[in-house]
């Protein structure tokens, strides 16, 4: 009897068990389907939807910033028109705003990606690919130095490009990110037009030009990747998503040869410091910039001809080179071409080329590269890198110079160069042989030295070496002009420029280097450098 009972008891238990686990089942199926609704819902609503459900006092700012479009303008005005005038021509006297509305076309997401490399528990970064042809009422308030004011409208906008979107870090709160960071990571494509209200933009030269390059320069200078934008969601602080520094870049633009001549009477006037009526010119100009993605980021040079106060530089050309190409604490000597568009290269014309010297620290290595002063002494990475052979003494000496400026310092000493040989050096004369010699000049000291005349040969060998005193090795050049000489006179064969930063950095080098206006000319040379690092004298 009792097992009778048991399994009555065991049978009704079970079946009540499986009666719960469906209604269990037909609830959560119906819940379920109630969410899918009431997603489905939210999907459809409008702003107008949304405004009915939530009072504006409850607004966050970054929906009321979508929400007013006037807002948004202001925003934009507040924003670009300093880097405007940052970046104005040099012929305008003022450039504003007097009109920016955004029109009524909304910008198309027509790709997007998440970078896993830099995706986390702490935040997400996202790309998206972007593509507005819109409709704005942009116009710029503009005055020439002449007094002319010009009322000039943008029009039919065409951009393309991928924006990078950091959103970090990641809280449970809604919207689920504490701020978000964006920045321009490719400009693939901007096109506009530019029309003067009630005239036209091209009777004024170079006007049109000079507002485009303008435009352009502001915005790859203030969004354009490593450069961001921070916008907070929630309060807090987002100190971490600023731009942080990586290391430095020093770069010497020595010289550049073969330049467009842009001028209709006479050379090109090509300037980084203008120097005047030359298309080989010779600037040996040093700079230094802060680096912040050495993966990503580009040097760019452009080089413009001097039109004078009243006109608008023209361009020359245009070269890059990316820093992921250049090794760390090394020095690249480089001659790079220059181009109309860096991005479209269709352009087969000659242009020129521009020789630069460039390094290239990240923070961090500064303690492998040897500073001739102190060790706490704020100097460019190149002037670190140089290697110092002075006494105990005079490092003592100089340790007191750590609160001097970069530019009271000289780096002096004695510079040995021993013209060894030539070769394959071009024929003048009718007979084909040449009575070769060499020209040697300190550009800026203005020191000179020649070697002796080497008699009917293409392939002379002189062997002899001259001493000179560098007062400031970090600015000077060493030209050494080859001559043939005549009876009469001398012809010009070819030049060797260079710097002195790898002789200083090496102490001593001998090498072959190329003899410019010769086909295959080579001049072998042993160059040796004795430093003695001094200061300025302020006074």
């Amino acid at each position: 009897m009792s097992f009778l009972y048991g399994m009555f008891f065991g049978i009704s238990f079970g079946i009540g068990l499986m009666v719960a686990y469906a209604r269990y089942e037909n609830v959560r199926s119906r819940r379920r389907a109630e969410l899918a609704n009431i997603v489905a819902a939210f999907s459809r609503m409008t702003v107008q939807d949304s405004r009915k459900l939530i009072p504006p006092e409850f607004y966050p700012p970054w929906v009321v910033f979508q929400q007013r479009q006037k807002a948004a303008s202001e925003l934009i005005r507040s924003n670009v028109e300093p880097i405007l005038e940052q970046y104005r021509p040099s012929i305008l006297a003022s450039l504003s705003f007097s009109k920016l509305t955004l029109g009524t076309v909304a910008p198309q997401f027509t790709g997007v990606a998440i970078v896993e490399s830099e995706s986390g528990e702490e935040g997400i970064t996202m790309e998206l690919e972007m593509q507005w042809d819109g409709n704005p009422n942009i116009v710029l308030d503009i005055r020439t130095r002449v007094g002319v004011g010009l009322p000039v409208q943008v029009k039919n906008i065409g951009f393309t490009g991928v924006f990078r979107l950091i959103f970090k870090p990641l809280v449970d709160e809604f919207p689920c990110f504490g701020a978000v960071a964006y920045s321009l990571r490719e400009k693939k494509d901007l096109d506009f037009t530019l029309k003067v209200v009630g005239g036209d933009i091209s009777s004024i030269p170079g006007i049109s030009d000079a507002i485009e390059e303008t435009i352009i320069d502001a915005i790859e200078d203030s969004i354009t990747w490593p450069v961001r934008q921070i916008i907070p969601i929630l309060p807090g602080d987002y100190s971490d998503l600023e731009l942080k520094p990586c290391g430095t870049l020093d770069v010497k633009l020595v010289q550049a040869k073969e330049l467009t001549n842009k001028d209709l009477i006479g050379k090109s006037d090509p300037f980084v410091v203008i120097f005047n009526n030359e298309l080989n010119p010779i600037w040996n100009e040093h700079f230094e910039f802060t680096v912040e993605d050495a993966s990503t980021q580009h040097l760019t040079v452009r080089v413009f001809d001097d039109e004078g106060p009243m006109l608008a530089p023209e361009i020359i050309g245009i070269a890059q080179i990316a820093l992921k190409e250049l090794e760390p604490g090394k020095v690249k000597d480089v001659w790079l071409k220059l181009v109309k568009d860096v991005k479209v290269q269709r352009d087969t014309k000659n242009r020129g080329q521009v020789h630069l010297e460039l390094l290239y620290c990240p923070f961090g290595t500064e303690s492998s590269l040897k500073n001739p002063f102190n060790s706490d002494y704020s100097l460019t990475t190149l002037e670190k890198s140089l290697k110092s052979e002075t006494s105990r003494a005079e490092a003592a000496e100089l340790g007191k110079i750590a609160t001097q400026k970069k530019s009271d310092v000289i780096v002096r000493g004695v510079l040995s160069i021993t013209v060894i040989a030539a070769e394959n050096l071009p024929k003048v004369d009718l007979i084909g042989k040449a009575d070769p010699f060499v020209v040697l000049q300190l550009k800026k000291a203005g020191n000179r030295a020649k070697t002796r005349v080497a008699h009917d040969t293409l392939n002379p060998v002189w062997n002899q070496t001259f001493d000179f005193v560098v007062e400031d090795g970090q600015h000077e050049m060493l030209i050494l002009d080859v001559y043939d000489h005549d009876t009469f006179g001398k012809d010009k064969m070819g030049k060797c420029i260079m710097t002195l930063t790898r002789v200083m950095m090496e102490g001593e080098i001998q090498d072959s280097f190329h003899i410019d206006g010769t086909k295959s000319g080579k001049l072998f040379l042993n160059l040796k450098w004795t430093p003695q690092l001094v200061l300025r004298d302020s006074s």
